[in-house]
């Protein structure tokens, strides 16, 4: 392992297991250090160690063991089975919990605590060194591992995702890159008699990438759209070249992220169809039509004036401008604040709360939602199938359904169906991510550094999506506890009431935990969080700038941001504000239908309002 297309024998990717070795040996220097009460530097200098050694070994291990990965290397936050009935909390282990320890001082007082994670990481990483005495690992295998990593280290490394107290996510990076370059080396002998000079450009530019981090190690004044632009998003190209070049399959497996995407913004590289409950439910021309449709039509509501645009407006990104929705009587509002239906299908859970995984679910709870649309499925087929133009254009969608095409779930495929033709990743920034450094400005380049950076946005908001989808895979969607207020009162804050995912399982861990919603679009659609407390993108800023509602004053000892405060100035505060809103696509997307089907004598009906009431 990794077998090579060239030879008959597996060639054995020896430097996986030596670094294993080596970093079990730099951990038993660490645990030596800390039993002996040596002096905070040294013991500090052999966790960096001990760190540097772990980001050699990383990218194999978080893509043939991701559950020993966490163990080792995992967010330190309790977690809690959403199935258990006895709410047993599962402590975070590895080094992310050990740095809390170390860094920024270390106090011997943790000695304990200190000396039982080192011990469960060197117990996790006996795991690996067994696994891969028996794991196969393919040329494909490979190169797929080599670019997730670079994804990792984009949009995870150098935001200090995992490592937010020590702040050493460059040196990190830097070995995290070294790694993929003596593994590259295995390939190189071939790629040079196949493409000389795609080989010396993918060496090259692994050198200056390594040089960049290892002399830029500042974590706040740390250029990442440089980085990334300069470096990670060629060698995440080249990679892809190579692999083709040297005949070496790509994975072939349904993917949210492409393997055959260059770069994280690559056009067409997500594909939203990962995130749909069936094959049956991929999207189709004729399957979005129709959706779109039904989303403008209020035909589905209990009054016959209420559509899904009525809460979600196109120009105003899909949102409704207002701090919660009007309720289904237009009296009183909704509980929650109506999120962007923009990128919404890039996600793997829907609605604050995340209550729901699929699209489809989720036109179902706001159709027959009382204080929503107050509408029926099942009176809605009855109805739509006495328009002949709604019967055809569910014979068109969906052709294979012999009997009957016009059904409860078809109507909330193709509603679900439109919401996921809703993507839109070609923003001013993702232009200049693409190459076109005319699209930024200086201050909106330095607020996307300040966003990975100082201001810690991008550890929750991952990069590309810029919501709480997980890179590299974007399989799991995140949920945080913020501690947001149930006012704009900075002097006496209290906590909003609204308990969040805790409604749905019960679970203490979960109360006032929310989604982690896209900031792309985030210009168009204020107010903001759940409940929308707030009307700019100014005051949310001071709300993180503050700690959260910890940082305010809020007892929430729960809560998963940061208490800190970020001491952000007020050009990075401007900065901020300017990289936001390069975020904003709408294009192609705002359109709407110019008319809603037809039904046979019914006057009052065939009056309806395309979009319905807002």
């Amino acid at each position: 392992m990794p077998k090579r297309n060239s030879v008959e024998e597996p060639e054995k990717l020896t430097n996986y297991p030596q670094h294993i070795t080596q970093l079990d040996s730099t951990l038993s220097d660490l645990l030596r250090l800390v039993t002996t009460n040596s002096s905070a530097d040294s013991i500090q200098a052999a966790f960096r160690k001990a760190r540097i050694g772990y980001k050699k070994i990383e990218f194999i291990a978080e893509y043939f063991n991701p559950y020993t990965a966490k163990a080792i290397n995992g967010a330190a936050i309790y977690e809690v089975e959403e199935d258990d009935p006895l709410q047993k909390l599962v402590p975070p282990t590895g080094f992310q919990v050990a740095e809390a320890f170390v860094f920024p001082a270390y106090d011997s007082i943790n000695k304990k605590a200190l000396v039982q994670e080192i011990k469960l990481i060197k117990s996790s990483l006996n795991r690996l060194r067994l696994v891969n005495e028996t794991t196969a690992i393919s040329d494909r295998h490979i190169f797929d591992a080599m670019r997730q990593q670079l994804f990792r280290i984009i949009s995870l490394g150098i935001s200090g995702f995992d490592s937010p107290i020590a702040l050493h996510s460059m040196p990190e990076a830097a070995a995290s890159v070294q790694s993929l370059q003596e593994t590259f080396a295995l390939y190189k002998p071939d790629l040079q008699k196949i493409s000389p000079d795609l080989s010396q450009k993918i060496e090259s530019t692994f050198s200056e990438a390594i040089a960049y981090l290892q002399t830029n190690t500042d974590f706040t004044t740390f250029d990442r759209a440089a980085f990334i632009t300069t470096y990670a998003n060629p060698l995440t190209t080249y990679l892809a070249k190579a692999r083709d070049a040297l005949g070496i399959a790509t994975p072939a497996d349904l993917r949210a992220f492409s393997s055959k995407a260059y770069t994280l913004f690559d056009e067409g590289a997500f594909n939203v169809n990962f995130y749909a409950p069936s094959y049956q439910a991929h999207l189709t021309p004729e399957r979005i039509a129709l959706g779109k449709m039904l989303f403008f039509d209020p035909v589905l509501s209990g009054n016959g004036s209420r559509s899904c645009a009525s809460c979600h407006i196109p120009e105003k990104g899909f949102a409704d401008g207002k701090a919660k929705s009007i309720a289904f009587d237009f009296k009183g509002s909704v509980s929650r604040n109506a999120p962007t239906l923009l990128n919404a299908a890039l996600q793997s859970s829907l609605f604050h709360d995340m209550r729901v995984n699929f699209l489809e679910d989720q036109a179902s709870e706001v159709v027959n939602n009382t204080n929503e649309m107050h509408g029926s499925f099942k009176e809605a087929v009855v109805l739509v199938k006495q328009s002949q133009e709604y019967v055809h254009l569910f014979e068109e969608a969906f052709p294979e359904s012999a009997d009957s095409s016009l059904t409860e779930q078809h109507i909330k495929v193709a509603i679900a169906s439109y919401v996921r033709s809703l993507t839109s990743l070609n923003s001013r920034f993702d232009q200049y991510m693409k190459g076109d450094k005319t699209t930024l400005t200086t201050l909106e380049v330095k607020g996307f550094n300040v966003f990975m950076g100082k201001a810690k946005c991008g550890t929750c908001h991952f990069m590309p999506l810029f919501n709480g989808a997980v890179p590299p895979n974007f399989a799991q969607t995140e949920a945080e506890i913020l501690g947001v207020p149930g006012t704009t009162d900075t002097l006496h804050p209290e906590l909003d009431a609204d308990l969040g995912k805790f409604d749905l399982y019960k679970k203490d861990l979960h109360k006032y935990a929310f989604k982690t919603p896209t900031v792309r679009n985030v210009a168009l659609t204020a107010p903001y969080m759940h409940n929308g407390v707030y009307s700019t993108l100014e005051e949310v800023i001071d709300f993180y700038n503050r700690g959260g509602g910890q940082g305010m004053g809020i007892d929430l000892p729960t809560q998963t941001l940061p208490p800190d405060k970020l001491d952000l100035n007020t050009e990075e505060k401007e900065a901020l504000v300017a990289f936001m809103q390069t975020l904003t696509d709408t294009t192609g997307l705002t359109d709407v239908p110019r008319h809603l089907p037809l039904f046979p004598n019914q006057v009052v009906l065939n009056k309806r309002k395309v979009g319905g009431k807002y």
